[in-house]
């Protein structure tokens, strides 16, 4: 069987595309998996170059079919930030903590009146084989809002999730409190990889 090098450093993440990964017959390896202890600064400009440059970076080091995403949070009232620096918004120098994101995003937001709190999760998936020039990409995006306080759950590695309220569903962007169908219809890495699924499958 051949396998796909899901390169996170993300838990959270590589059990999430594990899960919606699990009917496609390829298996399924991690960083840790192929002894890949490195991590890539990210210095694209854009959620597609990061998540290229994590693809193919560790494509070549695995020789290994790789998937790699990049993502993060745009809110309308800030211009889209904090974007591409999603994890470093606090810290410039190192990625910032679940709670300090948390926190400082109701701090950027303290002022912003309730009807221009929109903002969306954004993904990008990138996949690479190696010695193959050709990238496949893909993009989702969850919208909702920022509300006047954060939910009270919290998912190591997603701090967003506890800021993106939908109003349509009156959840936040809680994937554990999602029904079956609420997770088909919002999920946005779910939705993404069902876009890739055809190729992957095609290259099993």
């Amino acid at each position: 069987m051949k396998k796909l090098l899901i390169a996170t450093t993300n838990p959270g993440k590589l059990a999430e595309i594990q899960r919606f990964l699990r009917d496609v017959p390829l298996e399924l390896v991690s960083l840790k998996d192929v002894g890949i202890t490195t991590s890539i600064e990210e210095t694209g400009a854009t959620f597609e170059e990061n998540a290229i440059l994590k693809a193919k970076t560790y494509a070549e080091a695995s020789d290994l079919m790789t998937l790699a995403d990049d993502g993060g949070f745009e809110i309308d009232a800030l211009d889209g930030a904090p974007g591409v620096k999603s994890h470093r918004w606090v810290h410039s120098d190192r990625d910032s903590t679940d709670e300090e994101l948390i926190a400082y995003t109701f701090t950027r937001m303290k002022d912003v009146p309730e009807k221009k709190r929109g903002a969306r999760l954004t993904l990008v998936l990138a996949l690479v084989q190696p010695g193959n020039p050709v990238v496949t990409t893909v993009k989702e995006s969850i919208r909702g809002i920022v509300p006047l306080e954060p939910s009270t759950v919290r998912h190591e590695g997603f701090p967003y999730r506890s800021i993106l309220y939908i109003p349509e569903l009156g959840k936040f962007y809680d994937h554990v409190s999602f029904t079956p169908e609420e997770t088909e219809r919002y999920n946005h890495r779910k939705k993404a990889l069902e876009k890739l699924k055809p190729i992957l499958t095609s290259l099993c």
